[in-house]
């Protein structure tokens, strides 16, 4: 396995759809929509992909080891779970207009689970593969998919998961990564498409009850918390939402990387970043070559998402595995800013420096100039400061500042869950600072959870905790140190996904 621990890619489940029921039905008599306005459906009913009882569902899980470790985390499925693909209309990062599609979970069976029931609108984590499809849940790369109908859909819940613009079916060529207006409005529209669908599936027993929760992990822990910022904004409701370790303070973030603390998976966020603002806002650079290395800079802008394996992408020389930074870093004769700029001491963080790096020296330096003459407190007055930047100058910075979610409190009840020691996405600049910004929310409004954290037995997320850790001891013990470390940041989300269901349940 690679050191890219970006997404959710280690539970190597597999659900055949051979006998199950009801495969490939339900678009004999589709509809075609003729609409071009957001959230409309292009196909109605959807295709369904798969029909699971609750029996088949926990069979099949069963069959392999990490599905019973999975089963393990989230309990044995309590209804059976129908799988719809959806499409639907959208809007790019420019705000041009496009088709997106995801998943639609429907979970079927008796009481609990069919009749009025809620919606879990899920947002997934960093995905490199261009052709990813949460509701093929027949895919062995599917392992997200899966996560979700095992801890949702088959208790209860009714989940639209989109797969995002850019991704599938989509028909747009980029996908607007970490760009906070177009991917809420994407989750949203997938939620209008998903609701319109609801009526017609299958049977059309399980219905919408009207209550909505928010969540997803990684990427999708923010796009989840800007999902909830936009639908507050827009007046409608959202009972509750559990962002889940995701880089929710964007712009101190890409501080602490610049400055050096180099993050497990950095060179496809940092090849995905600055394509995916330069697409939207058209303001980073006039040619790839100001920010890219020459051996990266002709392909960079279309590399991610891509259908090439991204294994294959590091082995033929189209990205750097961990060299996000040259190892022979800037002298500028200012002893402080040379230090700052010097390969850090951390092992973890000394992986993102080699002689094949993405970024240049020069476009490193100017970002790192600017974040020290105009600061974001989150880094430069830790753990306390939570200010962004008042007038960044850098291109990047700007970018990340509009996108930071330092920008909106929530008016109803937030679970952020994450794990103190993750590699990828660092708790303390991203969960830690968005619940010192959020200190004078009214008690109830935030509760915030480190899976790694001291164990209160009282704590309902008591046995969520202890979970963890047991499967963390596990890695520690199979692997070393660096097991740990390359499966921290994906060994967090199932035990994170559970506990948001339990949050939920609360309501």
């Amino acid at each position: 396995m690679s050191r890219l621990a970006a997404g959710i890619c280690t539970l190597g489940i597999a659900i055949a759809c051979t006998g199950l029921g009801g495969c490939g039905s339900d678009s004999s008599s589709a509809t075609v929509g003729t609409s071009t306005n957001p959230g409309t459906l292009l196909f109605d009913p959807p295709f369904r992909i798969a029909s699971l009882d609750e029996a088949d569902f926990a069979s099949q899980l069963g069959a392999t080891a990490a599905g019973q470790s999975l089963l393990a985390v989230a309990g044995a499925p309590a209804c059976g779970v129908d799988f719809y693909h959806i499409e639907y209309n959208t809007t790019g990062g420019a705000g041009e207009p496009t088709t997106a599609s995801g998943a639609l979970m429907v979970p079927t069976g008796a009481a609990g689970c069919s009749g009025p029931r809620p919606i879990v609108l899920y947002a997934h984590g960093t995905q490199t593969d261009k052709t990813a499809n949460l509701a093929d849940i027949t895919n062995t790369n599917n392992t997200e998919g899966a996560l979700i109908a095992a801890v949702f859909a088959a208790h209860g819940y009714v989940v639209v998961a989109p797969n995002y613009a850019g991704y599938d079916t989509s028909t747009l060529p980029y996908h607007p990564f970490l760009n906070g207006d177009q991917q809420s409005k994407d989750m949203i529209d997938a939620l209008t498409a998903g609701r319109a669908a609801l009526p017609h599936v299958s049977g059309a027993v399980t219905s919408d009850n009207g209550k909505l929760f928010i969540t997803g992990y990684s990427q999708g822990g923010y796009v989840a918390m800007a999902t909830h910022k936009a639908l507050q904004a827009a007046g409608m409701p959202v009972v509750a939402s559990a962002p889940m370790s995701g880089p929710y303070a964007l712009e101190a973030f890409g501080d602490a990387i610049f400055f050096g603390n180099v993050n497990i998976g950095s060179t496809v966020f940092g090849d995905m970043i600055p394509t995916s603002y330069q697409r939207s806002y058209k303001n980073l650079y006039t040619s790839p070559g100001q920010i890219f290395e020459a051996a990266y800079a002709p392909t960079a802008e279309a590399l991610l998402p891509s259908a090439t394996p991204i294994d294959t992408l590091f082995t033929t020389g189209k990205l750097p595995q961990t060299a996000l930074f040259n190892s022979t870093t800037p002298v500028t004769g200012n002893p402080a800013l040379d230090a700052l700029l010097a390969v850090p001491a951390n092992p973890v963080f000394a992986l993102g420096f080699g002689a094949n790096n993405l970024i240049t020296n020069d476009y490193r330096l100017s970002y790192v100039e600017d974040a020290v003459m105009n600061p974001d407190e989150a880094v430069a007055k830790p753990p306390t400061g939570v200010a962004l930047a008042v007038a960044p100058a850098h291109p990047l910075r700007q970018d990340l500042k509009t996108n930071d979610m330092r920008s909106w409190s929530p008016a109803s009840p937030v679970l952020l869950c994450g794990g103190d020691q993750d590699p990828t996405v660092f708790f303390s600049v991203n969960t830690g600072t968005m619940e010192a910004f959020w200190s004078k929310l009214p008690a109830g409004l935030l509760t915030v959870l480190d899976v790694n954290g001291t164990v209160n037995p009282a704590s309902p997320f008591a046995p969520v905790q202890v979970g963890f850790q047991t499967a963390l001891a596990g890695l520690l013990a199979a692997g070393g140190q660096q097991a740990v470390v390359e499966n921290y940041h994906v060994t967090v989300a199932p035990f994170c996904t559970v506990a948001a269901r339990g949050f939920f349940g609360q309501f």
